[in-house]
């Protein structure tokens, strides 16, 4: 695969095996799509980083605004009542979660004055919530009930190389059968994190080395599908760790930097309309580290991979 002069080459030897791609929205060049959430009906939520913009884009394929914040945003996930919670900055540059309705009405939930950079986010419970503090390294546990939220975890694997590093350290976070996984992406890391029975944390330990991962999804067997974001592509790593290239800059996956799997059920009748076994992937055109070609528009992609999301339920 094709990659930028300067970048270690670090799936030069992984094998290729292109998914079936299609692009259903494209915005203009320097927009920076960050996150994104899926509900059941097909309806994505993706979250526009620097204007601090939540961008609905409904079954039909139409887009629109769905809330403006006073700040910017990165994670995003649903609420129990269908609203979405998105940590980000306010116009001070201080971390907040913004917890917004469903009806597009956003309200500040709390403010992080020790957080610094609060990034991907998962459900562990009803009003629960893991988050990755990109430039702390650490994990904050949010309460959305008790309007609280306190350090989960702080460790040097979660951590920057060095503390004028811009690169984001922990970044993308997910839970799979009990574990908390979260990239590094500084590092160059993909961790797991056991959690016990009370849902504390235990000691981090590397799952894969020298991988570049932003955001990523699980699918049932196992396999993890991560958005490499300055690699421009997406790969697949295995639950042995074997990684494999499935999308490239061809796919336009330039600047990939999040994925969610499609939640529409088949139906039924005539094998169409579902989309449980396709990925989506949202990317940034290559702002951070532009391609050879130059920026080009953001995109979300439709990546079909043939097996079901697992799903994002309490640990």
């Amino acid at each position: 695969m094709e990659v930028t002069v300067g970048l270690p080459p670090i799936y030069a030897d992984a094998p290729v095996d292109l998914a079936s791609a299609q692009v259903i929205a494209s915005f203009p060049v320097n927009t920076f799509l960050e996150n994104l959430a899926i509900a059941p009906d097909g309806t994505i939520f993706i979250t526009n980083h620097e204007v601090g913009q939540i961008v609905r884009i409904d079954p039909d394929g139409s887009q629109q605004i769905h809330a403006s914040v006073a700040g910017k945003v990165s994670g995003i996930a649903f609420t129990s009542n269908g609203g979405l919670v998105v940590p980000g900055w306010n116009t001070d540059s201080v971390a907040v979660v913004f917890q917004i309705a469903p009806d597009g009405s956003v309200e500040t939930l709390l403010t992080l004055p020790d957080a610094i950079f609060l990034n991907g986010m998962t459900p562990i419970s009803e009003n629960r919530y893991l988050i990755a503090d990109s430039y702390r390294g650490a994990i904050w546990l949010l309460d959305i009930a008790q309007r609280s939220a306190s350090i989960w975890l702080e460790h040097p694997l979660l951590a920057r190389r060095t503390s004028d590093s811009n690169i984001p350290a922990a970044n993308g976070i997910k839970h799979f059968q009990g574990n908390i996984y979260v990239s590094n992406t500084d590092k160059m890391l993909l961790l797991r994190i056991p959690v016990d029975t009370l849902g504390q944390s235990g000691e981090p330990e590397i799952f894969v080395e020298h991988t570049n991962i932003d955001d990523f999804a699980f699918d049932v067997e196992g396999n993890l599908y991560g958005a490499t974001h300055i690699y421009n592509s997406v790969i697949r790593i295995t639950p042995d760790g074997k990684t494999t290239v499935i999308a490239q800059a061809e796919q336009n996956v330039i600047g990939s930097t999040a994925i969610a799997f499609g939640q529409q059920e088949s139906d039924g009748l005539h094998s169409v309309g579902g989309d449980r076994t396709s990925i989506y992937v949202v990317t940034n055109g290559g702002m951070f580290l532009p391609p050879p070609t130059g920026v080009v528009p953001a995109t979300v992609v439709k990546l079909s991979v043939g097996k079901q999301g697992y799903p994002i339920t309490a640990i």
